[in-house]
């Protein structure tokens, strides 16, 4: 196979490159090695778990392999390799980009019969690999949903019982706040954590677990591969309605939030400038050891009052990119990624630096692989996940609503009724555009 190179500056700059060294088969150069993108920051423990998954690939098919971690600007480089037509073999990337790649014709179809091991992966992680023309063009390979990670200690101390409705976790918010909850004799704290920025759509993508969690959608199917907007739709008004209050009214959302994007948000909640971050499963290992394990306590996001349950549903799934000199090898490391070898070692137990949260496989216990019961709720909240819809191009849908959302969070003098109805008048265009409506 004739292997193609990363510039100097895209390796030395922007990716760290890990080659896997496995043990009898073919005997290769790191030039003819089979190349993984993965969407991580480079040296960090989730780039470290990406290799020695690797790397069991390696010794178990005597493939050699490349492992490259990018995060900032990770779809950008892509669009840089494939104007190269320099594409890598293997990308590791969130279920939401699937139309993106595959309308842009990156990616190799996925025939998820002839795939070993891909009958013991759930309808639901494999719906989040098949596009909107109804074909499978990735192989899954990791589920999450999303849940409230909170300070149990502040919980306590303003004597508070967990949340069971918005208006129980409004007043938690609150409560955090204005008590003083951590005892420093401070004005210094904050109910909700939020990444509210624009970058890659953030805004859209927290509020997105409130919409569903209250009945409502970005859009709706109409059947037959075409959906309509629903963004007017009171449910979903209703769900971005309560959030501005939380920025504008109670006031009770971290300074700065609508500036934040995820990163920084982390860094937000483990200085403990704010109490009730809903995000994913992937940074509880991080929390549990940054904070305190008996700090730190999960449970659901509650119900609105119009709908719910239901948070977002996302996930990670292998793609197969197209243009590779070796498609055998792509699709034996798409089956190790699902067999019950590689989603443990992506599991990678109670330990930080999960590439795996939930485990697609059926083979896979989580119960037997992780002891920390707090992953349990993540596993429960994901019966009622919501995925994104299988338009052509949900990357767009998701930006525009970020953009209108972060506006009304951004100035409290903005009618949220209104910028939604225009925010489905732009909606409802951009699936003409894609010629999804």
């Amino acid at each position: 196979m004739s292997r193609r190179l990363l510039g100097v500056a895209l390796a030395t700059t922007l990716a760290v490159t890990l080659t896997g060294c496995g043990s009898g088969g073919t005997s290769s150069s790191t030039d003819d090695a089979l190349e993984i993108w993965i969407r991580q920051a480079p040296d960090s423990e989730s780039a470290k778990t990406a290799q020695r998954l690797a790397e069991a690939f390696t010794k178990a098919s005597g493939i050699q392999t490349k492992v490259v971690a990018l995060f900032d600007d990770f779809e950008t480089k892509l669009q840089q390799q494939a104007a190269q037509r320099d594409l890598p073999d293997i990308v590791i990337n969130d279920t939401a980009q699937i139309g993106n790649m595959q309308t842009q014709g990156w990616l190799t179809e996925v025939d998820r019969a002839s795939l070993a091991g891909g009958d013991k992966v759930s309808d639901l992680a494999w719906k989040a690999a098949t596009a909107s023309d109804g074909k499978t063009w990735a192989a899954p390979f990791s589920a999450q949903a999303f849940a409230i990670i909170a300070r149990k200690d502040w919980r306590e101390k303003v004597g508070m019982e967990i949340p069971q409705t918005w208006e129980d976790l409004a007043a938690l918010a609150t409560a955090f706040t204005e008590k003083d909850p951590d005892g420093n004799g401070e004005n210094d704290t904050a109910g909700f954590v939020i990444p509210a920025s624009t970058k890659r759509g953030y805004a859209s993508w927290y509020a997105s677990s409130f919409i569903y969690g209250n009945g409502g959608d970005f859009v709706s199917s109409s059947g037959s591969g075409t959906f309509a907007s629903a963004m007017s739709d009171p449910k979903a008004v209703e769900a971005v309605q309560f959030l501005q209050d939380q920025f504008c009214k109670t006031k009770t959302v971290n300074p700065g939030a609508v500036s934040n994007d995820t990163t920084v948000t982390h860094e937000v909640f483990e200085k403990g400038q704010g109490g009730l971050y809903l995000t994913g499963p992937y940074v509880l290992a991080r929390f549990v050891d940054s904070i305190g394990t008996d700090k730190i306590e999960v449970y659901p996001v509650p119900k609105g009052p119009s709908g719910g349950p239901g948070t977002l549903g996302e996930g990670e799934n292998v793609y197969l990119m197209a243009g590779s000199g070796n498609t055998e090898g792509q699709k034996k490391f798409a089956e190790f990624a699902i067999s019950a070898e590689g989603q443990r070692i992506g599991m990678n137990k109670d330990a930080n630096g999960a590439i795996v949260r939930l485990p697609v496989s059926s083979e896979v216990d989580m119960a037997a692989e992780r002891q920390d019961p707090r992953w349990q709720v993540f596993q429960d909240a994901y019966a009622d996940a919501v995925y994104a819809h299988p338009v052509p191009n949900w990357a767009p849908i998701r930006q525009t609503s970020a953009d209108s959302i972060n506006t009304v969070w951004a100035d409290c003098a903005k009618d949220v009724k209104a910028e939604m109805d225009a925010l489905n008048t732009k909606l409802t265009q951009e699936l003409q555009s894609q010629k999804a409506s």
